[in-house]
C-alpha cells in the first residue's frame, strides 16, 4: 500500500503571518521545507516588517553556508541598528547538527540572550534542517524560536492560489483548468509561478483555456507518463508509443519513466481491488493521498473506470512486469529504450497473466 502523507499543516505559517502584522516577532526563526516559493515570500514579508525602506543594506546582515560561523553570528546580532529600531540577521544552510560541543554551547548562549532589536532567521535551502531532538539546542528552538516547515500545499489550496495569480495579471481561469495545470506542472509554487507567467503572456484572451496551457506549459515527466499509461489502459497503443518515443527523444531517464509507469499500474491494481470490494472513490482517493480537488477527482475516476476493463490477475501481472523490468533496466545499458518499448507493447496488448 502507498504511504499516507499528512495534509499540510500551516498553523506555524499563520502564526508567523499574525506576528508580522502585529509586530510581535519571536527572537529567532527556522525557515525550512520543500515549498521554497512560500518560504521566500514570508522571508520577504519579514524583511519589509523589520527593515525601513532604503536602509536595508545597513540593517540586514546575511551569510550563507561555509561563510558563516558562530563567531559571525555573534558579531552580526551585536551590530546596533542604524537609523532604525531593528536589525535582521539571516543565516542560510548553517549546519546546526554538525557543531562541536563548544560552538554549540556558544550558540546556545547567543540564542538565549538575543538583543531586543535583533531578529535572527536560519534559512534552509540546499541543506535539510535537522537537529538532535534530545539536545538543549532543540529544546531552546522549540521554546523561544519559531520552527516553520513550509510544506507543499494541497490541491484545493493551490487551485485557489493559481486563480488569484492569474487575476493579478488581468486574467481568469476556471478552477478545473487551474487544477489541470497543477497536475501537469507539479505542485511547487515556484514552478507554477513561472508557468502562470508564460501562459498569461501567451494567451490573447482574458479567460485562460486548457488549449493555452497545453500550448506553452512545460509538463512534468510524471504527467506525461501518466498520459502514456492511461493510453495503455484505454488500449490506444499508437498514442502510448508516440508519447514514449517523445520521452526517449527528449532524453528523459528510463528509470524515471518506469517508476511512474509502475505507480500507475499499482494505482490501477488498487482500483480493481476497490471495485471488487465495493469501496467508493472517496476511499480510493484517501488511500492514494489524492487531496480533494477537481483534477484529482477526475484522475481517480479515470483510474477506476480503466480498472473495469481489466481483470484482477492482469492488473497484478502488470505490476509484477513493471517490477521485473526495473531489474532488467539495470543490466540493459544502451538498450533501455528497447526494454521500455517491449514492456509497453506487452502491456498495451492486454495479455492476461496465467492464474
Amino acid at each position: 500500500m502507498p504511504p499516507k502523507k499528512k495534509a499540510a499543516d500551516n498553523t506555524a505559517i499563520q502564526e508567523l503571518k499574525q506576528a508580522i502584522q502585529t509586530g510581535s516577532l519571536r527572537p529567532f526563526y527556522i525557515f525550512h521545507g520543500e515549498e521554497a516559493f512560500l518560504r521566500d515570500y514570508y522571508l520577504g514579508l519579514l524583511k519589509q516588517a523589520v527593515l525601513p525602506a532604503g536602509l536595508e543594506e545597513f540593517n540586514l546582515h546575511a551569510a550563507k553556508g561555509k561563510d558563516c560561523s558562530v563567531d559571525w553570528i555573534e558579531q552580526a546580532v551585536d551590530c546596533l541598528p542604524m537609523m532604525s529600531e531593528r536589525t535582521l540577521v539571516t543565516v542560510t544552510d548553517f549546519d546546526l547538527s554538525g557543531l562541536g560541543e563548544k560552538p554549540r554551547e556558544r550558540l546556545l548562549s547567543i540564542l538565549s540572550a538575543l538583543p531586543d532589536y535583533c531578529t535572527l532567521v536560519f534559512v534552509y535551502d540546499l541543506m535539510p534542517y535537522k537537529v538532535d531532538g534530545r539536545s538543549k539546542l532543540s529544546a531552546l528552538l522549540k521554546k523561544q524560536g519559531g520552527v516553520i516547515d513550509f510544506q507543499r500545499q494541497g490541491e484545493k489550496s493551490l487551485t485557489g492560489w493559481v486563480c488569484r495569480q492569474f487575476q493579478k495579471v488581468g486574467k481568469s481561469i476556471d478552477p478545473m483548468d487551474a487544477s489541470y495545470l497543477i497536475f501537469l506542472c507539479g505542485d511547487l509554487m515556484h514552478d507554477l509561478s513561472s508557468e502562470i507567467g508564460k501562459i498569461a503572456a501567451y494567451s490573447a484572451h482574458a479567460r485562460i483555456s486548457r488549449e493555452d496551457i497545453d500550448a506553452v506549459a512545460t509538463p512534468k515527466v510524471s504527467a506525461v507518463v501518466f498520459k502514456m499509461t492511461d493510453a495503455i489502459a484505454c488500449k490506444d497503443f499508437d498514442k502510448a508509443a508516440g508519447v514514449l518515443a517523445d520521452l526517449l527523444h527528449d532524453r528523459e531517464a528510463p528509470v524515471m519513466i518506469l517508476s511512474v509507469m509502475g505507480k500507475y499500474f499499482r494505482q490501477l491494481y488498487t482500483a480493481r481491488l476497490f471495485l471488487d470490494s465495493g469501496k467508493n472513490k472517496a476511499e480510493y482517493m484517501q488511500l492514494w493521498n489524492m487531496n480533494a480537488g477537481y483534477y484529482m477527482e477526475q484522475q481517480a475516476g479515470r483510474l477506476l473506470d480503466a480498472a473495469k476493463r481489466f481483470s484482477l490477475p492482469w492488473c497484478r501481472y502488470a505490476v509484477r512486469r513493471c517490477s521485473e523490468t526495473d531489474l532488467a533496466l539495470r543490466s540493459a545499458y544502451g538498450r533501455e529504450g528497447e526494454v521500455l518499448t517491449a514492456l509497453l507493447m506487452e502491456l498495451a496488448s492486454g495479455r492476461r497473466a496465467a492464474v
